[in-house]
């Protein structure tokens, strides 16, 4: 890596994929930062750069980087082998260490499993750890053998049902009056006599038999926490019933109203229907099954939210769901099913899809959280009527910048700007910490970079 490059990053500040260390003082914890990249998506170890991005030198010895390359290699498992290179910074030198995101996850540093989460460098969760073992022996959760089931335990009629819309949806090539165990097989649901944890649940009589944690919670509360529930239901069954159910549900708890488009009366629900199921899908069709917590549909007077079991399946993060990413399926059989039958696109597209359904919508875009080790997404209802801004005495240009971030989904300065010609940039920043300090909008980015979406 060339000198400006490395300048730029040591500019930046720690991230994902960016670590700086002082000093050589503490060797385990290069070698846990050094796992972690490995296990996600590859990264940079500056030693001898402070937490600010301070360049302030190291002594490098003739063995220094040897002995660096020995203490990684010599406790990591499998081996990471990184590229570790001596570079001088402003007459000061430095050592850096590039890891490459690994083919051959997990690994572990003395014998414990490490992820980069943000900017930290956190332990794997024991299930995460398992997930990965299982997926470099190339085995997923759902296709290994479901001990104890059989054909008995199967629904035809769901595999038939399942078959007919498949060839509707995708041109699958296995009919309808294809025998049962021909049809698993075909589907990769089952091997010799051995039904696989995907065929019980997609198309299991009681999945729960053999899962207990395979359920979908739903509840409407009262008001905005989760501390009093007006309605909520268990939905157990196979993994398309539960899509469906858990959307019916969603369906009796919000509001259907009506919009005026030009001489034409729209039904409209308060939400976009199609990414609140999506979002449940993707939390049904994702799950980690080595939790015995349930996906969850809560409802709240201001938002949805839909728990997921477990955290993103690495390499993936938060911030990657809401620009291209790759599609990393945790369960490849149920993926592969619900692909066949158009509930997922395996594009990696889902979030961005879901993100574009809310803005069309006139809602702020959603949040995507981990809590408490579960990915949480979060669609927030625009609340902010006519009646309730004439009672915050705002003016003309903020009222414009409030319809532009409906519509636009952001806005920026020079937007604001852009609509209103003769005002000055001193004024569009006074009406923009105004709405702020209303708690109307949120700022996001930094310097030039910075832009303001609904709060």
């Amino acid at each position: 890596m060339d000198k400006a490059k490395i300048k730029r990053l040591v500019k930046q500040k720690e991230s994902p994929t960016l670590e700086f260390k002082l000093s050589l003082s503490e060797p385990d914890r290069i070698v846990e930062t050094a796992c972690s990249f490995a296990n996600t998506k590859g990264g940079v170890i500056l030693i001898g750069v402070s937490d600010k991005g301070v360049v302030r030198g190291l002594d490098i010895g003739r063995q220094t980087v040897e002995g660096l390359t020995n203490k990684i290699v010599d406790n990591t498992d499998p081996s990471l082998y990184p590229e570790i290179t001596v570079e001088n910074i402003d007459n000061k030198d430095i050592i850096m260490i590039n890891v490459e995101p690994s083919p051959n996850q997990p690994h572990t540093a003395f014998g414990r499993p490490f992820i980069r989460v943000g900017k930290n460098t956190k332990l794997m969760k024991q299930s995460e750890y398992e997930q990965l073992l299982l997926k470099r022996k190339n085995i997923s959760f759902d296709s290994q053998v479901c001990e104890g089931a059989s054909l008995k335990d199967i629904d035809e009629a769901k595999v038939k049902w399942f078959l007919g819309k498949a060839k509707l949806e995708r041109r699958l090539d296995i009919y309808q009056t294809t025998p049962l165990q021909e049809a698993l097989r075909r589907l990769d649901l089952m091997k010799d006599s051995a039904l696989s944890n995907a065929a019980i649940l997609l198309f299991g009589k009681n999945p729960q038999a053999f899962f207990h944690q395979a359920e979908v919670r739903c509840a409407r509360f009262k008001g905005t926490e989760p501390l009093e529930f007006i309605d909520m239901k268990v939905f157990g069954k196979d993994m398309i019933a539960q899509r469906e159910d858990s959307l019916a549900f969603v369906k009796e708890h919000i509001r259907l109203g009506a919009v005026i488009k030009g001489t034409e009366r729209v039904e409209r629900w308060e939400y976009p229907l199609e990414a609140v199921r999506e979002a449940i899908t993707n939390a049904i069709c994702h799950r980690d099954y080595g939790l015995t917590s349930n996906v969850q549909v809560r409802i709240f007077d201001d938002r949805i939210e839909i728990w997921g079991c477990g955290s993103l399946p690495p390499p993936l993060s938060i911030d990657d769901l809401k620009t291209k990413h790759d599609s990393v399926l945790r369960n490849v059989l149920i993926g592969k099913c619900f692909f066949l039958i158009k509930f997922i696109e395996q594009w990696g597209t889902g979030t961005n899809r879901i993100i574009k359904e809310c803005l069309k919508h006139g809602l702020p875009e959603p949040l995507f959280e981990e809590i408490a080790g579960n990915l949480v997404v979060s669609f927030r209802k625009y609340r902010i009527t006519g009646e309730y801004l004439a009672g915050l005495g705002l003016n003309r240009r903020q009222r414009m910048a409030l319809e532009y971030i409906k519509e636009k989904g952001r806005i920026t300065n020079r937007d604001l700007q852009e609509l209103c010609p003769r005002v000055t940039r001193k004024t569009v920043a006074r009406d923009m910490k105004e709405l702020i300090e209303k708690r109307l909008i949120r700022q996001r980015g930094k310097k030039k970079g910075v832009y303001y979406d609904l709060f």
